[in-house]
């Protein structure tokens, strides 16, 4: 009887797992472009963000979701990809957009504008205008 329960508590922990790391993960799509993105809520998260990661497959991303609405910076320290920024209002609109922030730099990219969320992908795959709408799937 003790093997059966130790392999239904590996089953249950196995299963949790797969569905906690499933959670963090959907889909944005902008005009018909959809990106599998990772979503980053805590503070911890972001300030992590997509930090020594050597590479980024095309159309995924990260998204950052904030506790509320205001003027995010990013920096690019420890960045190991170029990436297009997306900043997106609570209206999920697009409020600003950084295109090739480069690798490494520590230089400060404040937007200037409020936002909610913010989407790091590819540089160049942001092919989008401010005002567009964003879709969270």
């Amino acid at each position: 009887m003790n093997k059966y329960l130790f392999i239904l508590i590996i089953i249950v922990f196995f299963s949790l797992f797969i569905i906690s790391v499933m959670l963090n993960y959907k889909q944005v799509c902008i005009n018909n472009k959809c990106f599998e993105v990772e979503v980053v809520r805590s503070q911890k998260e972001r300030s992590k963000g997509l930090m020594y990661r050597k590479e980024l497959p095309l159309n995924s991303g990260m998204l950052f979701i904030f506790d509320k609405e205001e003027n995010h910076s990013f920096w690019m320290k420890n960045t190991l990809i170029p990436l297009d920024i997306i900043w997106i209002n609570k209206n999920k609109e697009i409020v600003h957009i950084y295109k090739d922030a480069q690798p490494n730099s520590e230089e400060s990219i404040n937007p200037g504008k409020d936002s909610l969320y913010v989407l790091e992908i590819n540089a160049g795959e942001a092919d989008f205008e401010i005002g567009d709408k964003v879709i969270f799937k």
